[in-house]
């Protein structure tokens, strides 16, 4: 592991390198890759097989550029640690910051934390900034993606919901060319009464999402989730099992209490029992006299792993870590949940005769 921490102002930036440890079960991880053979491109510009969509599965042995077959293919992200406040331009500025050190990190893709852009100071603040995602604030961001040839994960942005009482908490994916990929709507909204803590409705002003969403990219099948999905687990069984998810994105802002009780083992979790990669982008520190977030951002391997880290749970800054496309293999060929799950039926049956 090497470690790179880099002292300005007005901000602190940190940044946190790790390579991928090699899964040892019974043998090291192999150079095979599942390659969907629709289209037919060989090798991205990221010096990897190609893995998108097509419905029919092929099974490859890749070289990598430059190596041996041997060697396991691989791509740079990175996940964001900030403290927003209720000005966006300020906000902006420090994305601007961290995607000027992910990119010279070597990251192509950059995960940022739920509320983003702007994190308000009192109630109904949010609903006065919401904007379509054709809107001047999601175009800033765009320009940013694209003038730093680096794709965005950016959850959830407070978008203009189908009335003026109410807003969308948007996933939103952009690529490196600027263009909106895919988004997600929050579905599981924090009307929680905090123990030690303050009380949340977000139902109150949100409208909750509906679809299930996983998208294409140059760093796997992405499953798209914001923040208090986390606690659901059906949610990410659905992402891998399902929709064929490699890398879980999970953008946050959790409490302090919810986030030094449960935010770590709950992510690993979620990795562990999918196989996949997760990357959560966390909100840090206190945003203003009434609302503070516990911070720890983290980028955790398919075997629970924690492989991406700032060394201050409260600065901001960015863990950067590689994706390893033999180790999602290795895992997951090597302990086969997938062959071993119980489908839906079963479950019907078991409970029909149980009553």
């Amino acid at each position: 592991m090497s470690t790179l921490s880099v002292s300005t102002k007005p901000i602190r930036k940190e940044i946190t390198i790790f390579s991928p440890l090699s899964l040892s079960l019974d043998s090291p991880p192999c150079a095979t890759v599942e390659v969907r053979t629709t289209p037919l491109s060989a090798v991205d510009s990221y010096g990897r097989i190609d893995m998108l969509s097509s419905d029919t599965m092929k099974r490859i042995t890749a070289t990598p550029l430059g190596g041996s077959a041997a060697m396991a293919h691989s791509v740079r992200v990175a996940a964001a640690q900030m403290t927003s406040i209720n000005d966006l331009s300020a906000n902006f500025i420090t994305c601007s910051r961290l995607v000027k050190e992910a990119a010279t990190a070597g990251a192509k893709l950059l995960c940022f934390p739920e509320n983003f852009s702007y994190v308000g100071a009192k109630a109904g603040d949010s609903l006065t900034i919401a904007e379509p995602l054709d809107g001047p604030i999601m175009k800033k961001y765009c320009s940013l993606a694209r003038e730093s040839n680096i794709w965005l994960s950016l959850g959830g942005f407070q978008e203009k919901g189908s009335d003026d009482s109410h807003l969308c908490n948007t996933h939103v994916l952009i690529d490196d060319s600027g263009n909106i990929r895919s988004t997600y709507r929050k579905m599981h909204l924090f009307d929680v009464d905090v123990p030690g803590g303050a009380v949340y409705k977000e139902s109150s002003f949100t409208e909750p999402g509906k679809d299930v969403v996983a998208v294409d990219s140059p760093f796997g099948r992405l499953g798209l989730t914001v923040c208090y999905d986390l606690r659901f687990p059906e949610l990410y069984q659905q992402l891998r099992f399902h929709r064929g998810a490699e890398v879980l994105l999970v953008p946050a802002a959790f409490t302090t209490v919810t986030g030094a009780a449960h935010w770590e083992v709950l992510l690993r979790a979620r990795a562990i029992e999918t196989q996949c990669y997760v990357i959560a982008a966390a909100q840090a520190g206190k945003h203003s006299e009434k609302r503070e977030s516990y911070g720890d951002t983290l980028i955790i391997d398919p075997w629970g792993t924690v492989i991406g880290r700032l060394p201050d749970r409260l600065s901001t800054g960015i863990a950067v870590a590689d994706i390893e496309f033999s180790l999602i293999e290795s895992v997951r060929s090597k302990m086969p949940i997938s062959q071993h799950r119980k489908p839906v039926e079963f479950w019907r049956s078991a409970a029909s005769a149980s009553l």
